[in-house]
């Protein structure tokens, strides 16, 4: 999967941060400027490749499932994501403050969009590895979840159940906790990006937005959240920790 590569403040929005200082808000041009400079090296975020076809989770999540949910829903998360920063760099370059505050919802819910699905393609792998496949027999995953859940199953039926309650729309996380170094549960309302909202470092996150599984399991959202465990990509989650701990 191509991953989104960090480009610096441009000159020109440079020059429009000091030219409408007096303007803004130091904090909302200081926002502002962050969000333009996360974007890809050409200034468009793009839809990413998956790593596998999209009959590769089947059964679990069909091909009819995983085509509308890259190709049309995540595809529209990014967008609009580049339709609202271009707005932003055209009202940070205006010192336009009112517009910079209303589109820091938009920035929120397909930012936030754009990011979970992208992290939530590379939790997965194909069913054919295999039920519950490769979750570690030993190593720094393995023992981070029985320091917080005891066992394995401990920890899925946390996150499970953590899953099924989500209220209308959201996502349930696996995530790591800098301050204390412990891996914890989280859940998310809408498209609200983990880390941003929590301070968790996200290592595992289940979609459970209706298009997620709406297909398959109707609205049977327990029948998806325990059918997923078996499409887990536990290498992927794993690094994430490593990566999390090494700070």
């Amino acid at each position: 999967m191509s991953s989104a590569k960090q480009i610096l403040l441009n000159p020109a929005l440079r020059a429009a941060i000091h030219l409408h200082s007096s303007k803004l808000n130091p904090q909302v041009a200081k926002s502002a400027a962050a969000c333009l400079s996360s974007a890809p090296s050409g200034g468009k975020h793009l839809l990413p490749d998956l790593p596998y076809d999209y009959a590769a989770l089947q059964p679990v999540i069909s091909a009819e499932t995983m085509e509308l949910h890259h190709s049309k829903h995540h595809n529209a998360y990014v967008t609009n994501l580049n339709i609202a920063l271009q707005k932003i760099d055209d009202a940070l370059s205006a010192g336009d403050v009112s517009s910079l505050v209303s589109l820091q919802s938009a920035l929120k819910f397909n930012g936030g969009g754009h990011l979970n699905h992208s992290l939530f393609w590379e939790n997965l792998r194909p069913a054919a590895e295999g039920k519950d496949a490769a979750f570690p027999s030993e190593g720094v995953l393995k023992e981070a979840v029985e320091q917080r859940f005891g066992t394995y199953e401990n920890m899925k039926k946390e996150v499970s159940a953590l899953c099924v309650g989500v209220q209308g729309s959201g996502w349930g996380w696996l995530g790591y906790h800098a301050g204390t170094g412990r891996i914890e549960v989280a859940a998310c309302p809408n498209q609200d990006p983990l880390q941003a909202t929590t301070g968790l470092v996200p290592l595992l996150g289940i979609d459970v937005w209706e298009h997620a599984y709406y297909v398959d399991y109707r609205n049977v959202r327990p029948n998806y959240v325990n059918a997923i465990w078996d499409v887990i990509n536990w290498e992927t989650v794993e690094k994430r920790l490593v990566k999390a701990k090494s700070g």
